[in-house]
């Protein structure tokens, strides 16, 4: 335990003092600010148009209450979470391959099972906290934007299901781990991270989202539609068992690390 806080520590002091925690911040908060505007916009179309937001040939559909919006909250952590996510991911566990100090890391005493805990760790957390600043920042914009339909089961419902999915989304980073560790960078991870969400979109175009692992996230969101039909118990099996496999491997490659790099 006293190996994993050390390496927590170095961990998250090499994170925070780098540009993901700003870039990954700013990237997720444009997600609430966007939906507020639309919200604006879909609660007085003309008056929008007037005063210039958006053109006049535009054509809008949806509606301006709290279901859509929390609705649109939970997209943004399901596909933006899927991206931004997946750059910390990419960095924490690249960094050391692109800086070409990743032998002075395999050569310090710490075990390298607490290293790659640690870096893990910090991954769910900073992710954890960035979903829990969407949401937040998200329900402020919709007091300020005044908009209708909000209850307590309303709020209770839309919390769980947008924490959930970004419990899914966080799910998926081990993969994206193993990549960045194999692909020695943050080039083939991110590579792999828009690939897998081309993939998910295909595989739930296609009515096979509910056995691909990047397509489910998306799903519970309601970007596809309602989830009720479109997805079932073994769907997020598929996700535990991804997840799963993709730390399992990570772990197994940083053990013969030396062998490889």
């Amino acid at each position: 335990m006293k190996a994993f806080k050390q390496a927590f520590s170095a961990e998250a002091l090499k994170t925070f003092r780098s540009k993901v925690p700003a870039l990954t911040l700013l990237g997720l908060s444009l997600g609430p600010l966007v939906g507020g505007f639309f919200m604006v916009v879909l609660k007085d179309p003309e008056k929008a148009r007037k005063m210039g937001m958006i053109g006049a040939k535009a054509h809008l559909v949806g509606n301006a209450d709290w279901p859509s919006y929390f609705g649109f909250l939970a997209q943004i952590i399901a596909m933006g979470g899927m991206i931004v996510f997946a750059f910390a991911a990419s960095w924490v566990f690249g960094r050391e391959f692109a800086d070409r100090t990743v032998r002075g890391l395999l050569a310090t005493p710490t075990p390298r099972s607490s290293i790659v805990a640690a870096k893990f760790s910090v991954i769910a957390l900073w992710s954890a906290l960035l979903s829990a600043w969407v949401f937040a920042l998200g329900f402020l914009i919709g007091k300020i934007v005044v908009l209708p339909g909000l209850t307590r089961q309303l709020a209770l419902s839309a919390t769980f299901d947008f924490f959930f999915c970004a419990f899914l989304t966080i799910l998926l980073l081990p993969a994206v781990a193993l990549v960045a560790c194999l692909g020695r960078g943050y080039l083939a991870a991110l590579g792999f991270t828009f690939l897998t969400l081309f993939i998910g979109q295909i595989a739930a175009a296609t009515g096979w989202g509910a056995w691909c692992p990047w397509s489910i996230p998306a799903i519970f969101s309601g970007a596809a539609g309602p989830r009720g039909p479109m997805l079932f118990y073994f769907s997020y099996w598929i996700v535990a068992i991804t997840s799963l496999a993709g730390a399992f491997f990570t772990f197994a490659w940083w053990n013969r690390a030396d062998h490889t790099t």
